[in-house]
């Protein structure tokens, strides 16, 4: 029999039983100062607080702990993935339809169950470190036909490692955060001064990110075919790029003030389990990779992406580009091996992008740097065009994967420009 929820759960709704991705919450008509963590169901949040205190989380791994009395998740994700799928068992089956403890529970059910137009969606971790990686081959291949030419638009370098940066932590806000145009420095013209000013090529990234969850001790290293049991799940990730301020900064040292000042996620984080029935083959790579990163199952995940721009004024959004998650040539597991190899520590709630998400055709680039070819043409978005982000756009990620009757979705991740200040 097929897993139902008592929940009613549309057709089209990302948050199916078979789904339930945690987040962190505000609850205005209880409590307007205590975040907590919730999963997501239907229209609906379950407090995992009030599911704890309940005494309803009774499996051997949880039943004494305190993880979900928590403002983040963090001491979720270091319990690792035994405790994680007892959590998940637990709540499949108290939000299933056969279920009578939480269902024929009013009084709990009315405190637990909450509409999800009443709650404040935070960030769901404590983000220590921020690494942002480079890993579709698409993507690598336009950036350097667009900065460097046909004769070698991708380094060979790429071929064998997947590239990355450490980012910024601080700058890392949620779904719905207004994101202010950056002010820098770009390129000069003639012998004039570099410009500096608000940024004149602000562009959106359109990303995915692994969240961590045990970490490593210093100078151990993950086996890359045990990198799946350090990682919770994933988010949606706009990754916003001054393109003008990164170009003229990036050489020699790589992305530094056209990247940190913003930095958008979705606020639901889907686990690995419940993506697994949409796991896919990876590509071919071409070199094999280095025995540290060669894995005995190399998987990407068949999740449907799409960017939308509500272009300044307008009423609506327009789509602007689909893509799909199973374009990445390094795969999660590989790229967080990677980043430990060389003993690098990684703690739970560390975020791990993947680098913007292109595919092979125009129409399935992941940002406007491709779309419009570095501006030399048009985007049209409506009624009105774009090369660039304008004061006002507000633009919006969206991820989701269609089972049999449900779907295992992200929800949204979006963010609104507005003016440099003064």
């Amino acid at each position: 029999m097929a897993l139902k929820s008592f929940v009613e759960v549309k057709l089209d709704s990302h948050f199916s039983i078979h789904n339930l991705p945690y987040g962190i919450f505000k609850h205005g008509g209880v409590d307007t100062t205590t975040p907590r963590p919730g999963v997501a169901i239907g229209d609906y949040v379950l407090d995992l607080s009030a599911i704890q205190s309940a005494g309803l989380f009774d499996g051997p791994l949880l039943c004494n702990s305190d993880c979900f009395h928590q403002s983040n998740l963090n001491n979720f994700l270091e319990l690792g993935r035994p405790a994680w799928k007892e959590a998940r068992a637990t709540l499949q089956k108290l939000l299933s339809s056969d279920e009578p403890a939480l269902q024929n529970n009013a009084s709990l059910k009315q405190m637990a169950l909450l509409p999800m137009d009443e709650v404040e969606m935070l960030l769901p971790i404590a983000i220590g470190d921020y690494t942002d990686f480079f890993s579709s081959k698409h993507h690598a291949r336009n950036c350097g036909l667009i900065f460097r030419g046909p004769e070698n638009p991708v380094n060979p370098n790429w071929f064998h490692l997947p590239i990355a940066y450490h980012g910024r932590a601080s700058s890392i806000v949620i779904s719905g955060t207004d994101i202010i145009r950056p002010r820098g420095q770009g390129h000069p013209s003639g012998n004039s001064p570099p410009y500096f000013g608000p940024s004149r090529k602000l562009d959106f990234e359109l990303e995915m990110a692994a969240v961590v969850g045990p970490g490593n001790e210093l100078g151990k290293p993950i086996d890359v075919n045990e990198a799946a049991d350090h990682i919770f799940g994933v988010v949606l990730m706009n990754d916003w790029s001054a393109r003008d301020i990164q170009a003229w900064e990036y050489v020699p040292l790589g992305p530094f003030l056209g990247k940190s000042f913003g930095t958008t996620i979705s606020p639901w984080i889907v686990t690995l389990d419940a993506l697994e029935p949409f796991a896919c083959d990876a590509p071919t790579q071409i070199p094999p990779p280095l025995p540290y990163l060669a894995e005995k199952i190399s998987k990407n995940y068949d999740i449907s992406l799409e960017v939308r721009i509500k272009p300044a004024g307008e009423e609506n959004s327009f789509t602007v580009t689909r893509s799909n998650f199973n374009h990445l040539y390094w795969t999660l597991t590989q790229q967080l091996a990677h980043h430990t190899i060389n003993g690098c520590n990684l703690r739970p709630g560390d975020l791990l992008g993947t680098g913007t998400i292109s595919g092979p055709e125009a129409e399935s680039y992941g940002c406007l740097l491709e779309l419009t070819w570095n501006g030399t043409k048009e985007l049209s978005v409506g009624k009105t065009s774009r090369k660039f982000l304008e004061d006002g756009d507000e633009v919006i990620i969206s991820g989701i994967c269609k089972g049999n009757e449900y779907n295992v979705g992200f929800g949204t991740c979006s963010g609104k420009i507005l003016p440099s200040l003064p």
